[in-house]
């Protein structure tokens, strides 16, 4: 829920509508609906990680950003595959 949330809050502050922001992610390469982006927004679709990193690009931040904040390790050594890793077991349930 944090990370749909997240996504809409970065949309709304940058000023785009789902519209835009669903097009700015298929420009990019991953095919996205405002529909598809609606229901994740809405936590009634799956994020899954090619898509959550699409959409941090689109808005011009990590992906990380997205994440609860409990999610980043803290460790050094913990390189952004394993925390990607680690947030699709949280972002799939």
């Amino acid at each position: 829920m944090h990370t749909a949330r997240a996504i809409e809050r970065m949309r709304l502050a940058l000023g785009l509508t789902q519209h835009q922001l669903a097009a700015r992610c298929t420009a990019m390469g991953r095919p996205m609906t405002n529909t598809a982006l609606s229901r994740t927004e809405r936590a009634h679709r799956r994020c899954d990680i090619d898509d959550l990193v699409v959409i941090a690009e689109a808005l011009g931040v990590r992906a990380t950003a997205l994440l609860p904040a409990g999610v980043c390790p803290a460790h050094p050594r913990h390189t952004e595959v394993d925390l990607c890793c680690r947030a699709q077991g949280d972002l799939l349930g």
